[in-house]
């Protein structure tokens, strides 16, 4: 089924974390151009981000993508000591199929990507601009 991740970076190399991060995800059909935008929320000062988002044709569940997202995470040296902060690899499941996920730290869909012109900007270029067909306003 199709998937979507989306991914960002704002600490140390980020052209290269993002790299790293696609070369290691299976089952990549696309991946979205790189988009440089201001930090969302989090402390003030930080540097901007760069977003794109990588689209999957997979059999792993919203669970599975989930445990691949923390693992890249970590491979990363990501810090989660401060909520919103800087960081050097961020991972979301934003689409997995047709499904929908509640649990208390996995949402499917993701719950604010509606809300996030650095999510929506990237996926509206592998959905060949309408946004709408990839699931549920």
């Amino acid at each position: 089924m199709k998937a979507y991740l989306g991914l960002g970076s704002n600490l140390g190399d980020r052209r290269a974390q993002l790299r790293a991060a696609v070369a290691a995800i299976p089952d990549v059909v696309a991946v979205s151009p790189v988009y440089e935008t201001d930090p969302v929320g989090g402390p003030t000062g930080q540097a901007p981000y760069l977003n794109l988002v990588v689209e999957l044709d997979t059999t792993l569940s919203p669970r599975r993508l989930l445990e691949l997202a923390r693992s890249l995470e970590e491979a990363a040296g990501r810090d989660r000591t401060e909520r919103d902060g800087p960081r050097t690899l961020d991972v979301d499941v934003l689409l997995v199929g047709d499904l929908t996920v509640r649990e208390p730290d996995l949402v499917v869909p993701h719950p604010r990507m509606w809300q996030r012109r650095f999510v929506l900007a990237p996926l509206a270029d592998l959905a060949g601009g309408d946004v709408r067909r990839l699931g549920p306003l």
